[in-house]
């Protein structure tokens, strides 16, 4: 008689992004030049396709469990396209992405596209505000698909994103942030990092 094969858990993500660097404790600088106490990397968790393919399958049993079949997975890029493309493939439907045009907005390009009544789950790495999610359920919304829900490894939000449907995400994380004049980590003397992949030009 085989052994049940061991259920995926939250503390089993937490782990597996602190192994890989994809979860950071410090004193860091965010894209939107806040500071805070933590920075997450996912990009460093899905390059391993042995790690992220469990997490989507988890994601993929979650949203089965709520009763969501979708037509199409979403994911806005770059965070979205990685883990966008595995939960797709879980759930065995297309997975497409948005990205900015040149005026910054967010857009369906390279030919892909979404037909009106198709049901539509978005895929994040991180849900930080719940910001971008928003502007994808837009630009889908607009083309007359149904958005069913964001499936995401790392909700960031506190619950305070407002969304208009369902957040599934494997890991709720809980970051504090400071303006920057207004820091206690900088007035503790502990030198600010900035980790991510925006240029330094987005600081000014």
């Amino acid at each position: 008689m085989t052994s049940p094969q061991p259920t995926f858990t939250p503390e089993t993500l937490e782990q597996q992004l602190l192994q890989e660097d994809a979860l950071l404790r410090g004193h860091f600088r965010l894209s939107s030049g806040l500071h805070s106490d933590t920075y997450v990397q996912c990009a460093r968790f899905l390059c391993r396709p042995d790690l992220a393919a469990p997490a989507a399958a988890e994601l993929a049993r979650l949203i089965q469990e709520a009763g969501l079949q979708p037509d199409v997975v979403v994911g806005p890029a770059m965070g979205g396209v990685v883990i966008g493309y595995e939960l797709a493939r879980q759930l065995g439907v297309p997975g497409i992405f948005t990205e900015r045009d040149d005026a910054g907005q967010m857009t369906l390009r390279r030919g892909f596209t979404v037909e009106p009544g198709q049901k539509i789950v978005i895929a994040e790495d991180v849900v930080t505000t719940g910001k971008s999610t928003k502007e994808v359920a837009r630009v889908l919304e607009g083309l007359g698909a149904k958005v069913l829900a964001v499936a995401s490894l790392i909700d960031r939000t506190g619950a305070q994103a407002e969304l208009s449907f369902p957040n599934f995400a494997l890991l709720p994380v809980t970051a504090a942030t400071y303006a920057p004049d207004d820091c206690p980590l900088c007035r503790s003397g502990i030198p600010v990092v900035k980790p991510g992949s925006r240029p330094e030009k987005a600081f000014s």
